[in-house]
């Protein structure tokens, strides 16, 4: 059975967070007036999606082993991730520039000594992240389009805390991740970084958002004492059977005395939008939203939320479930009974949606 929440998947997402933290503090130091690149690699799966927003997608000729988005990324040659770049293979493709992490120190250092143009990524936080979309575009040639992006998203984030600004904030805890099916080796966001600045968008406060810090490991007393009202997972997309999804759908249980148990409003959002800090933010910041504050929604009900243009609009629960770039939301239900006939009944309402 594949793991709900896979050891590498937890290992890349922290060490990523705090890489990216390491080096130089972040500022506009990407633009290079000297010629534009035409071999670009990204090692980096956000800057490889602002690339593709930009306009510059043609230019990629190499992504790192976790790029999945946009689909033009998985015709082309893989260069290895954060911690195994393969600095030969990049070398010999005579790139005319590298979109590396702040943190890859060594990387940085090897590629510079070759002569290689860099792009440095520099902490994901939604501010830099937007800094480094319009980064991107200068150093490509598409400022105009880059920044017609960045306002755009710019103005949809303002929209998603403009809709829940009057709303109560829920404690809310966000996990990014633990060992499956158990309460074990819990990480979650602290009160720095991109994960920490969609959940002040969406409505939420953060129960650690007093540890400056992106994210922290604690442990089931640390969250018994923090008594959230509402608790978010976020996982990168993968494969799920039934069986894995009711399984993390329990995990939780055994702290039946926490707050956001005991209401139900425990969440399971699924998605490389909710951690890959590039130009979906506005999608994750969403999801979020509709979680911290569902409007006349019952927890009995299952609701499934597509990403636009992922091909899943037409498609059935099995297909949803299995397909990448799936956005989830997963309510807990009263019992197993009840989640199988909320789960079929949606299905057939949605077989009976297509034309």
């Amino acid at each position: 059975m594949r793991a709900a929440f896979p050891d590498v998947t937890v290992l890349i997402l922290v060490a990523g967070l705090w890489l990216a933290g390491c080096g130089m503090p972040a500022r506009d130091r990407n633009a290079d007036p000297g010629r534009l690149p035409t071999r670009i690699i990204s090692l980096v799966p956000a800057a490889t999606e602002m690339l593709f927003v930009v306009g510059a997608g043609s230019r990629v000729i190499a992504v790192s082993s976790f790029d999945h988005y946009p689909r033009a990324v998985e015709k082309l040659p893989r260069v290895g991730a954060l911690l195994d770049p393969d600095i030969e293979r990049i070398i010999s493709m005579r790139p005319d520039l590298v979109v590396v992490f702040e943190g890859q120190v060594e990387l940085r250092e090897k590629l510079s000594q070759a002569g290689i143009p860099l792009f440095t990524y520099p902490r994901p936080t939604v501010a830099n992240m937007l800094q480094s979309l319009r980064s991107l575009g200068r150093r490509t040639g598409f400022a105009e389009r880059a920044n017609r992006e960045a306002s755009g998203i710019e103005r949809q984030l303002d929209e998603v805390r403009e809709r829940v600004r009057r709303l109560p904030a829920p404690r809310t805890m966000l996990v990014i991740g633990r060992e499956p099916g158990t309460l074990r080796n819990i990480f979650v966001s602290g009160g720095y970084g991109f994960l920490s600045d969609l959940l002040g968008i969406a409505g939420g406060a953060n129960v650690f958002g007093n540890v400056r810090r992106e994210n922290l490991q604690v442990t089931t007393e640390t969250i018994l004492a923090a008594q959230p009202e509402v608790i978010v997972e976020v996982v990168a997309a993968q494969r799920w059977t039934a069986a894995e999804i009711e399984r993390e759908e329990h995990v939780w249980d055994s702290l039946s005395s926490l707050p956001a148990v005991r209401t139900h409003r425990v969440y399971l959002l699924i998605g490389d939008e909710f951690v890959t800090p590039g130009p979906r933010v506005v999608e994750a910041a969403r999801a979020l939203g509709d979680v911290l504050h569902p409007s006349g929604v019952r927890s009995e009900t299952v609701g499934f939320f597509t990403v636009p243009g992922s091909g899943l609009e037409r498609s059935g629960i099995a297909d949803f479930a299995t397909r990448p770039r799936a956005t989830m939301l997963l309510r807990p239900l009263a019992s197993a009974t009840t989640r199988r006939r909320a789960l079929t009944r949606r299905s057939a309402e949605r077989r009976r949606s297509i034309p």
